[in-house]
């Protein structure tokens, strides 16, 4: 099969011709119809994340058709269409997985981290840490939901139930969690940077009843704010932004330096809390949810070899909603 693999961190991916692999007991093999394409891709790639297996082929937002079954698996059979997240297993018995927070698993595996992933025609995954698709999507649209989706949806949920939100970054997983939060009748507040007058409407047409610099005071106060950019000195401006009793959700598996800010950002029982990974759980409620609200996803479609090209353009800000990976061999 076609891959598109990562030798060493810093480099760009290349693509060659590997062996399609074999399920082993509790996996399945799928052939790949689409893999979105993440920011944690970016800090894969460019070595922010400093542990992934080499030779590493990415990707952690597969939708896939099943073409075989190891053995043992139950739920799934051939030609299903199930998607591929972030969280690829766990050990299933630390005090984490035991209490419903399989998310902080200190032994977890990460699909396009330390197993690979969807930039490939063919791919495994363990059957247990899989979901099925709504019929309602096409493999494209349904991709980014795997992981933008879901980190939105936990973000969104961690962010509590106040009315006015804000949300700073405006890509895959803003759009998404945008046409939650106005379904849900809450009002959105979209920040970008200054001259992405772009993004700023593209938040509009999502919903967002206003959107506006990152360095704008907000029109009204806040009961919370999530941010998706990795930029740590948007942590104090949101901490401005939010009312008394306001939370500021860090909703990215990395971000720079948060510089430091005076107490009284923090006083009025305002908190900040990051959002680690997702649980099957979070997968299968947002998965039932999509459909309803409807989620509309908004996607920049590549082929498998234009990886490199793909990812250049997520690093400059150049995609309008989300990146979408298909190969040649998809049946789409």
């Amino acid at each position: 099969m076609h891959a598109m693999v990562m030798e060493r961190a810093g480099e760009r991916l290349k693509l060659e011709r590997i062996a399609i692999p074999i399920p082993g007991s509790g996996e399945l093999l799928l052939k790949v119809q689409a893999c979105g394409i993440c920011r944690t891709d970016l800090h894969v790639v460019d070595g922010e994340l400093t542990a992934p297996k080499l030779p590493l082929v990415p990707g952690h937002q597969i939708i896939g058709l099943v073409q075989e079954c190891g053995q043992g698996v139950i739920g799934f059979q051939d030609g299903d269409l199930v998607g591929v997240p972030w969280l690829g297993g766990t050990c299933g018995e630390c005090e984490y997985c035991v209490s419903d927070r399989e998310n902080l698993c200190n032994r977890a595996i990460f699909t396009g981290y330390q197993r690979n992933g969807g930039f490939a025609e063919y791919c495994t995954a363990d059957a247990r840490f899989c979901f099925s698709i709504p019929e309602d999507y096409l493999p494209t649209q349904a991709a980014p939901l795997l992981c933008a989706g879901l980190i939105g949806y936990r973000s969104l949920r961690m962010a509590g139930k106040g009315k006015r939100l804000g949300i700073y970054g405006f890509g895959a997983a803003a759009h998404i969690v945008t046409q939650v939060a106005v379904w849900q009748e809450r009002e959105v507040y979209a920040y970008t940077r200054e001259e992405d007058t772009t993004g700023q409407e593209f938040a509009r047409s999502m919903g967002a009843c206003w959107a506006g610099s990152a360095l704008e005071p907000p029109p009204v106060e806040l009961d919370a704010a999530i941010i998706f950019a990795p930029a740590g000195e948007l942590v104090p401006l949101a901490l401005q932004a939010v009312g008394k009793g306001g939370v500021v959700v860090c909703g990215g598996i990395y971000m720079s330096n948060i510089p430091s800010f005076p107490y009284e950002l923090l006083w009025g029982e305002r908190s900040i809390i990051s959002v680690t990974n997702l649980t099957r759980r979070d997968g299968e409620e947002f998965l039932e949810l999509a459909p309803r609200i409807p989620i509309r996803t908004e996607v920049q479609v590549f082929p498998l070899d234009q990886a490199n090209e793909a990812l250049d353009a997520l690093r400059s800000g150049w995609i309008t909603g989300a990146a979408v990976l298909v190969p040649d061999t998809a049946d789409v």
